[in-house]
């Protein structure tokens, strides 16, 4: 297995796949999951030439299970030394959910030249809980209600959230995938519990205001009217206000899990995105070859 350690002794594994001189697309998964997560993804992307890469998040997966650094600057700064570990440049980086979170927090501080374009899909920012700044946020009672679970029996927990609202099985007329709902339990529970119920905090409660102002890359951020797990009005449309080079695609009764169960539409949108940018950074570089 590919595992970096970071400068606190962490091991994190990774996932990197396809020619290194190509494109790369590093992916970022949500809680409480791991690189697995994405296993559409990158075989689809990595299918269409790109070098693709996945880590688990400290805490999470086959990674060093931490009772420490369970915070978004720690993630982000694991993130900084996989990316320099790995020498990428003008990479593009996509985040579901938490890992959209991070993907911000990362990508505002990253070192010029390390990022080209990023896509946040079902994401936490600006951020999620009720506080008088953020009226629309959810209370810190839903959070609470999370920790609790967690810490009394996350297995179970682990599999009412995947067989109810991550992936809107509980709608009505909706089919349970149950792959997708085994996968999901099974990447949660290789992850540890403490770094899990840390991570509670980092996704309910950094506020990434500043860091969406910050970023100066285009953003494609993602998100649907129907997301049963962070709600679409305190996130999506707030964050693409904040962005400089920000674009919203809202996505009609999809859930919040939508790059599983609708992977063939997200994978389009992700590519049609990183085309059309790609093609623009080719004509800056070269105006003389715009008719």
């Amino acid at each position: 297995m590919s595992m970096l350690k970071t400068s606190d002794g962490t091991r994190i594994f990774y996932k990197d796949w396809g020619p290194k001189d190509a494109q790369a697309v590093v992916f970022h998964h949500g809680w409480p999951l791991s690189a697995d997560d994405w296993d559409n993804q990158l075989m689809f992307f990595l299918g269409q030439g790109f070098r693709v890469i996945a880590h688990d998040r400290r805490g999470h997966g086959r990674s060093d299970q931490t009772d420490t650094g369970n915070d978004m600057n720690t993630y982000a700064a694991d993130v900084a030394e996989l990316t320099s570990a790995l020498d990428l440049k003008n990479a593009i980086h996509v985040g579901h959910s938490t890992g959209g979170g991070e993907v911000t927090r990362y990508v505002a501080r990253a070192e010029r030249g390390r990022v080209s374009m990023a896509i946040i899909i079902s994401a936490i920012p600006p951020v999620m809980i009720r506080t008088e700044s953020n009226p629309g946020g959810l209370p810190i009672e839903v959070f609470d209600g999370y920790r609790s679970a967690v810490a009394s029996n996350r297995a179970q927990t682990y599999l009412e959230i995947a067989s109810g609202p991550f992936y809107g099985f509980n709608r009505p007329g909706a089919k349970p995938i149950e792959g997708a709902i085994r996968n999901w339990w099974r990447q949660g529970m290789m992850g540890g519990i403490k770094a899990h119920y840390d991570c509670i905090k980092v996704f309910s409660e950094t506020d990434l205001t500043e860091d969406l102002k910050a970023i100066d890359v285009p953003v494609l951020v993602l998100h649907s009217d129907d997301d049963q797990i962070v709600p679409y009005e305190d996130s999506a449309p707030l964050a693409v206000k904040l962005l400089k080079r920000g674009t919203l695609k809202t996505y009609r009764g999809l859930p919040h899990g939508m790059p599983t169960t609708h992977a063939d539409v997200i994978n389009t949108d992700i590519l049609a995105f990183v085309h059309e940018q790609l093609a623009a950074e080719q004509r800056a570089a070269r105006p003389e070859l715009v008719a």
